[in-house]
């Protein structure tokens, strides 16, 4: 009997120490469960927030496949392959930005080397518009008649592979007084190797001012030009402009300066030929006994320029 009776004072003893004890295991035991379920909801988030800032990357990954797809297009004049080293295409034009999206206007494309690449590129989502001077704006019979050769040729051309160039706009545009397209209309204006030719012509600050007019906002001039030592006076006939020059004409019309790039840069070019740039390959305008000077030094020295119109 005294046994039992021991028993139960003991029982009694411990029943509140294990309610306690109960009761808080109750508590916390959610609390904990709960725990790894937020710890593993934190990867969870990050993943999403990586997926967020992958899409820009995973786009442009895709759009410079594509670009270097069409660089390597069949329908490209070998000529023109043959200038890659030089000209840089990919670099170039990733560096300025070039999506397959955009409305991109080049100003006077010559002989189409842009052309092969921009056209077929820009096909499917974006516009491509070559922007030539318009012959009948000329006053001078000679320069109308360049100016018309020159737009026919790149007419041809265009209508000779409509696959790669079907949807091809062509904007002539008067020199003295440009337009290129509806106001706020454009992604990227490009121009290659112009800048020299509109400052000797004193038509410079009117087609800054037009490349400004027909960029939305924001949206990119992209220049690449022959570049001088230093300043050049606005009648000297070399070819080649300082870039201190360049990004004023740029300024003034109301650009920013967004980026420079070496992407075009040739150390070897030493700028002081008797016929200017046109010394150097391509033109190559020098005596046949000094064709592998000139070989060896390659293209001319060029700036590559971006500027951004303010939003």
């Amino acid at each position: 009997m005294e046994r039992q009776r021991l028993a139960r004072l003991l029982l009694a003893a411990l029943l509140p120490s294990l309610a306690v004890t109960a009761y808080a295991q109750e508590k916390t035991e959610p609390a904990d469960a709960a725990k790894p379920a937020a710890e593993a909801a934190k990867p969870a988030a990050k993943t999403a927030k990586s997926s967020k800032k992958s899409a820009p990357a995973a786009r442009e990954a895709a759009g410079s496949s594509a670009l270097k797809t069409v660089i390597a297009g069949s329908w490209r004049d070998p000529k023109n392959v043959a200038r890659d080293g030089y000209r840089h295409p990919l670099e170039t034009l990733t560096f300025f930005g070039l999506r397959p999206d955009q409305t991109v206007v080049e100003i006077t494309p010559g002989g189409g080397w842009y052309s092969e690449i921009l056209a077929p590129y820009l096909a499917d989502k974006g516009r491509y518009v070559a922007a030539v001077v318009d012959p009948d704006t000329q006053t001078q019979d000679g320069s109308r008649k360049y100016y018309a050769k020159a737009k026919t040729s790149l007419e041809q051309k265009f209508a000779a592979s409509p696959a790669q160039y079907g949807k091809v706009a062509i904007a002539a545009y008067d020199a003295y007084k440009p337009a290129f397209g509806t106001a706020d209309s454009a992604d990227l204006v490009l121009t290659f190797r112009n800048v020299h030719n509109w400052r000797s012509a004193g038509q410079a600050e009117v087609m800054f001012k037009g490349f400004y007019e027909v960029l939305k906002p924001g949206g990119v001039l992209g220049v690449v030009e022959h570049r001088a030592k230093t300043d050049v006076p606005a009648d000297d006939k070399s070819g080649y402009v300082g870039t201190a020059q360049v990004i004023a004409l740029a300024e003034a019309a109301g650009f920013r300066l967004d980026g420079k790039s070496e992407i075009n840069a040739n150390p070897r070019d030493t700028k002081d030929y008797p016929n200017g740039v046109w010394t150097l390959p391509p033109v190559n305008k020098h005596d046949a006994a000094d064709d592998a000077k000139y070989q060896a030094i390659g293209e001319s020295d060029r700036m590559t320029l971006r500027f951004r119109k303010p939003r």
